[in-house]
């Protein structure tokens, strides 16, 4: 870049006048006249030079890259918008709360696998008190007093009990079975299959009971059983098998995983409730039909138990073919 500089102009007013009328400056009549042609001689005259001076700043030019949209730095009400932050790769940035949160659950999960480890004992040693000892162990004459209200009851509480213990099994059996991260989602549904033929047998084994005795009552089946009796013998019997229905309908609606292991829990005390039936039949003298069909209701329940052992094998080796091509592909990929 060019630049103009024009040179100062050169006075050469030097001359010192003395007004002192002791020097007489009327003896120099041309001094006057010299200063002025000199004066008149040098002009200033403009200076070319392309070089800058070293104390001027050179020039900035500002050259925009890529700013095809129109969109570098726009005007914004805050100065901390002017950039997009859409445009811009950004890391994820793990703010110490998350840390801390991440820390918190995974420490809250590892002492929540130690409350784990009891339960697997825990829950089968509560389902055997609750459950097989008082039947097992417990004589009749302590809970039969004969066929009365009161031994209703008694024998009532002792599947109250057992239920107790069931339900506290199944709690622990959930627990158990759940993921180890406990945000993680854990749901297991029951197929429509299976819910239809393990109702199917539960709605039949609860029929067959009610058939008889209303066969009893009209007279078809002799000798009549009264109906206090028949209450002592099934009425136990049919109560459980009630809660049994609505505590596998909760747990289809849960879809809890513990949907595999209740009917066979309930089933196999129903085999020992049964028997113990039996025992109740010969103290009350009932009569034959009333025993062949607990014997026929306990090779029912039996059949039915069995079908449900199956069902657990055949799950299980369904979850097995499941996981081998997670398992292969985890194996390609290492």
């Amino acid at each position: 870049m060019a630049s103009f500089i024009q040179s100062p102009t050169i006075s050469t007013i030097s001359i010192t006048q003395i007004h002192s009328r002791s020097l007489k400056l009327l003896r120099y009549p041309n001094l006057q006249h010299r200063h002025t042609l000199y004066h008149k001689c040098i002009k200033p005259s403009p200076l070319c030079c392309t070089n800058l001076s070293p104390w001027e700043a050179s020039p900035v030019t500002y050259a925009e890259n890529n700013d095809t949209g129109g969109n570098f730095l726009k005007e914004t009400a805050n100065i901390f918008e002017t950039l997009s932050s859409d445009k811009t790769d950004e890391a994820p940035v793990t703010t110490i709360k998350e840390v801390t949160d991440a820390a918190d659950q995974t420490r809250s999960s590892v002492q929540f696998q130690y409350f784990k480890w009891p339960m697997w004992l825990l829950g089968p040693s509560l389902l055997l008190a609750t459950g097989m000892a008082p039947t097992l162990w417990l004589p009749i004459s302590s809970i039969f007093l004969g066929p009365n209200i009161a031994s209703l009851l008694s024998l009532t509480g002792l599947d109250c009990i057992f239920n107790l213990g069931a339900s506290l099994f199944l709690l622990m059996a959930d627990s158990c079975a759940r993921p180890k991260n406990p945000t993680e989602p854990c749901s297991s549904k029951a197929p429509f299959s299976y819910q239809f033929w393990n109702m199917v047998a539960t709605i039949t084994g609860f029929i067959i009971p009610l058939i008889m005795m209303f066969g009893s009552q009209k007279g078809f089946l002799q000798p009549q059983l009264p109906p206090i009796s028949f209450a002592v013998l099934l009425g136990p019997y049919l109560l459980l098998l009630s809660v049994q229905m609505i505590t596998e309908m909760l747990i289809w609606h849960w879809q809890s995983s513990v949907w595999l292991v209740t009917p066979v829990i309930y089933e196999a005390y129903r085999v020992l409730q049964l028997m113990r039936g039996l025992k109740l039949g010969a103290e009350l003298n009932a009569p034959a039909w009333m025993v062949h069909s607990i014997r026929g209701l306990v090779c029912w329940w039996v059949l039915i138990l069995g079908m449900q052992l199956m069902r657990v094998a055949w799950y299980a080796g369904f979850t097995a073919r499941a996981r081998q091509p997670q398992s292969s592909a985890v194996a390609d990929a290492n």
